[in-house]
């Protein structure tokens, strides 16, 4: 199934803005997050399709996910 991936800010480094990946069905957002080297504590939100979601939600074909880091500051 194909999956529009969109990662923000630092995430972006070395990586990619958005892009379109083949994924099997079944695939979660865990999933995803793991093949990406993504370090899951800096992991600050994913949203499928502009709804939060947690990381045992399965992806769907067309869906759209967005993952952004935490947000330091004060």
């Amino acid at each position: 199934m194909k999956v529009k991936v969109k990662l923000f800010a630092t995430f972006r480094e070395g990586r990619f803005g958005e892009e379109l990946r083949e994924y099997a069905a079944g695939t979660t957002v865990g999933d995803v997050l793991n093949e990406l080297n993504l370090p899951l504590d800096e992991i600050g939100a994913t949203l499928i399709n502009h709804r939060h979601v947690e990381e045992d939600q399965p992806l769907q074909e067309v869906d759209n996910l967005s993952i952004f880091p935490l947000v330091g500051g004060g």
